[in-house]
């Protein structure tokens, strides 16, 4: 059975980059038709999704977060990579890695949790000076 865990920093600084790192155990992020996503939840807020890698390596993204958001992986560790850049303190969220069979349609519609396969606990973020 497959296992996520997400890590990083619990307190950022507002202008900095965020990075967060979802470590992937009892199956390969390369394995076909996965989509690995990165979804966060604001204090308060539903769910948001933020972006994916494919199984390929290619990625896709919220267009509202496009700008700012990377998302990249490391075949050696099995892990997945979220870099935000230029946070606020409205980056402040739940953060989370996901898997999906499939390619995640947004929508900009609210975001399920059956929308996706398996899920990390999630890991706190605050940015604030």
């Amino acid at each position: 059975q497959v296992q996520l865990q997400e890590s990083g920093p619990g307190l950022v600084k507002p202008s900095q980059t965020l990075a967060l790192t979802c470590t992937v155990s009892g199956g390969s992020i390369a394995t076909a038709s996965y989509h690995w996503s990165w979804i966060r939840q604001p204090p308060g807020k539903g769910l948001e999704w933020m972006g994916a890698i494919r199984y390929s390596g290619s990625t896709y993204y919220n267009p509202s977060l496009k700008s700012r958001t990377s998302i990249f992986r490391d075949l050696s560790k099995n892990q997945i990579t979220l870099q935000l850049s230029s946070v606020t303190p409205e980056d402040t969220a739940v953060y989370y890695c996901a898997r999906r069979s499939g390619v995640y349609s947004y929508t900009g519609g609210p975001v399920l949790r059956t929308d996706f396969g398996s899920w990390g606990q999630g890991t706190q973020v605050t940015v604030s000076s």
